[in-house]
């Protein structure tokens, strides 16, 4: 069994002998921490870290076999499926194939709070560390979470944030101490109140736990009350936000996209015009030919 190490999984894995075996990473601010990793057949051990490490096969048809902090496992792996990694343990693990993952990890103390939502639950409580398990509602929030990746060059905290929720809840829920549902949407006048904060702040990289913090709610109790009375998460409000102004923007004024996009807190012009296609069918530039 590996030794313990002082660095976290990314770094393990991004900084030492491993590093050629790192496809992408995406990384927002230290929320969450996304990897593709792609590596032949073999040992695939690491020392014990200080995260939750949610791994997604890629690929599928090769043996595993190992022990990730339940008890010893040996099974056929197949595309989609779910391994869950202790924190704080030394995986053994060895694939029989050439083999693709996705790892998506959480730093716990971050992320205790949601975990406390299961009536003071922590990693131990969850139970899932002994070999693969599916999730349609895990696959889908990492298949969003990674697309949306891909398009914005790094997720930002708030997509971040509400991505991990999902999943942290979704693995209480499987593990037998779901989260607490909410009762009932948010009130009115916190909605204005949130939705003003989103609209004064759109250059910036806004974080879930600001908006909670308005509401004096914990961020998962948010997100979701948030979705209750709005109808679609804050991440996905805030985009739709962001092209409204863009639109306005492209339409009223003759600013270059590249300032557009700043102002609207996108890096870059390619980045704005990702998502503007996404929402609007039409590059920016189209767009504002076709208004004017």
């Amino acid at each position: 069994m590996s030794k313990a190490t002082d660095l976290s999984f990314t770094q393990w894995y991004c900084e030492g002998p491993n590093a050629s075996y790192v496809r992408a990473r995406k990384a927002p601010g230290g929320i969450l921490d996304l990897i593709e990793i792609a590596r032949p057949a073999g040992d695939m051990s690491r020392p014990a870290v200080p995260e939750l490490v949610l791994y997604q096969d890629q690929i599928g048809g090769g043996c595993v076999r190992g022990n990730a902090g339940g008890g010893p496992f040996k099974q056929l792996s197949d595309k989609g499926a779910l391994y869950l990694a202790a924190p704080n343990f030394a995986n053994t693990v060895i694939a029989s194939t050439y083999h693709k993952l996705h790892s998506l990890s959480f730093p716990v103390a971050h992320w205790q709070d949601v975990l406390d939502e299961a009536g003071g639950g922590s990693v131990d409580d969850l139970q899932l560390y002994r070999g693969s398990f599916h999730s349609p509602a895990i696959q889908s929030t990492l298949r969003n979470l990674w697309a949306l990746a891909e398009e914005e060059g790094r997720p930002s905290r708030l997509l971040a944030r509400a991505a991990g929720c999902e999943i942290l809840a979704e693995l209480c829920r499987l593990s037998g101490a779901p989260l607490i549902s909410p009762r009932g949407g948010l009130a009115p006048s916190t909605i204005q109140c949130c939705q003003e904060l989103m609209h004064a702040r759109l250059s910036e990289d806004i974080s879930l736990d600001e908006l909670a913090a308005e509401a004096q709610l914990s961020p998962y109790h948010f997100a979701r009350m948030f979705k209750q009375s709005v109808g679609v998460p804050p991440r996905v409000y805030l985009t739709q936000l962001r092209m409204e102004k863009a639109c306005e923007l492209l339409a009223l004024t003759d600013l270059p996209i590249t300032d557009i996009a700043i102002q609207i807190g996108y890096s870059s012009s390619q980045v704005l015009a990702r998502v503007f296609f996404k929402y609007q069918h039409m590059s920016p530039t189209a767009y504002r030919r076709a208004v004017r």
